[in-house]
């Protein structure tokens, strides 16, 4: 053990000791969080709606039928009460819910006004937003076409409500996106080049020989950055609720938990990476290119999944930062505990032990 704690603080004075690499542990985290959370915008297409029809008439039938037969919208899910609207919301099964009152159709025709609900999930504000907008668009093309039939000045109102983030604040959406963005870059770029450099110096075989197992070397590498991650963790979390006034509605606890997870995930796919890369700069290319751009493609913060083709949407599958992006949003925005995110807690779990297991086993293989 005592040579293991050796192991760990000679990292940590090689991290101290090298000015790009504490740059890059600090200052682009900071610099990253501070510039995505305060901009972007995005077109949206196929989202899952949810409709709660307390008339169940015609005329309800017939707005729900020209809702569905966009390309903006796909009727995923009639629901049956606020109670089960609620939990839509938080298992994220819908985007937008459509409520129709009680005796739609007979307060239509008699009153002439009549009030149709749209809630949207403003935990990504310009999405719920463009939802509605195009929501609205349609049940007014539907209004004029019955006056263009009987030129009966019939009239429906929308109440828009949102959910989560009422002043639909684009932060909301960007600084868990960001975070995984952050965690994923550094900790894997940091953990690769670390043990490829060892390799290119030729060090690596004199560690080795050492009576210190192999494993605990791997291990005492990825310690000093898992420490400083939980500090850019802090300091992320930190900026995001004082800055950039985003709340953590959820269990602060269980969100740290959960950030320490992935970064352990992003740590052992740095090891794999290392153990493919031949040199600094070759780990650093993909390291860089090879996990930005499936980070911000593919995790669902930039650009929603659902516009994607299939085959994109299956490969989405495989990027560690898409669970961990709807793990963050989900505890920090919906503020919903454990039960709705074991599954993605599950899913990174799995990851990081493939991962581990993986390099582990290249890391032998290419220094027996």
């Amino acid at each position: 053990m005592r040579q293991f704690l050796f192991f760990i603080r000679k990292e940590f004075l090689h991290v101290w000791r090298d000015l790009r690499t504490m740059l890059i542990l600090f200052g682009m985290p900071l610099m990253q969080i501070l510039i995505f959370g305060f901009a972007l915008t995005n077109e949206v297409k196929n989202t899952r709606i949810g409709i709660l029809d307390n008339s169940n008439d015609e005329t309800t039938q017939a707005i729900t039928r020209q809702l569905e037969a966009s390309r903006y919208f796909d009727v995923v899910e009639n629901i049956s009460s606020n109670a089960k609207l609620v939990s839509s919301f938080q298992t994220g099964t819908i985007k937008l819910a459509v409520v129709f009152p009680d005796h739609f159709q007979e307060q239509f025709l008699h009153n002439k006004l009549v009030q149709i609900q749209l809630i949207g999930d403003a935990t990504d504000p310009n999405t719920a937003n463009t939802l509605i907008n195009y929501a609205s668009a349609i049940i007014m093309d539907y209004q004029h076409g019955l006056r263009n039939q009987a030129q009966i000045p019939y009239s429906i109102n929308t109440e828009m409500r949102m959910l989560y983030n009422p002043q639909l604040k684009g932060s909301y959406n960007f600084v868990p996106g960001v975070m995984a963005m952050v965690l994923m870059l550094v900790c894997a770029m940091m953990t690769s080049i670390s043990i490829v450099r060892e390799k290119e110096m030729g060090t690596m075989e004199v560690i080795l020989v050492s009576p210190i197992v192999p494993i605990r070397v791997v291990i005492a590498k990825m310690v000093p950055y898992f420490i400083l991650s939980a500090v850019n963790i802090a300091s992320i979390l930190l900026l995001s609720v004082f800055v950039l006034d985003v709340p953590i509605q959820g269990s602060l606890v269980l969100l740290v938990a959960e950030c320490l997870l992935f970064t352990i995930t992003v740590l052992a796919l740095g090891l794999l990476i290392s153990s493919a890369a031949d040199s600094q700069q070759i780990a650093m290319l993909i390291s860089l290119m090879g996990l930005f751009l499936p980070t911000v493609m593919l995790s669902g913060f930039m650009f929603p999944i659902e516009n994607l083709p299939v085959p994109l949407r299956v490969i989405a599958n495989l990027v560690p930062a898409k669970w961990f992006f709807t793990i963050v949003k989900n505890i920090m925005i919906k503020g919903v505990g454990f039960e709705h995110v074991w599954k993605e807690t599950l899913i990174l779990m799995g990851m990081t032990i493939f991962f581990m297991m993986v390099s582990i086993k290249k890391f032998k293989a290419r220094l027996e």
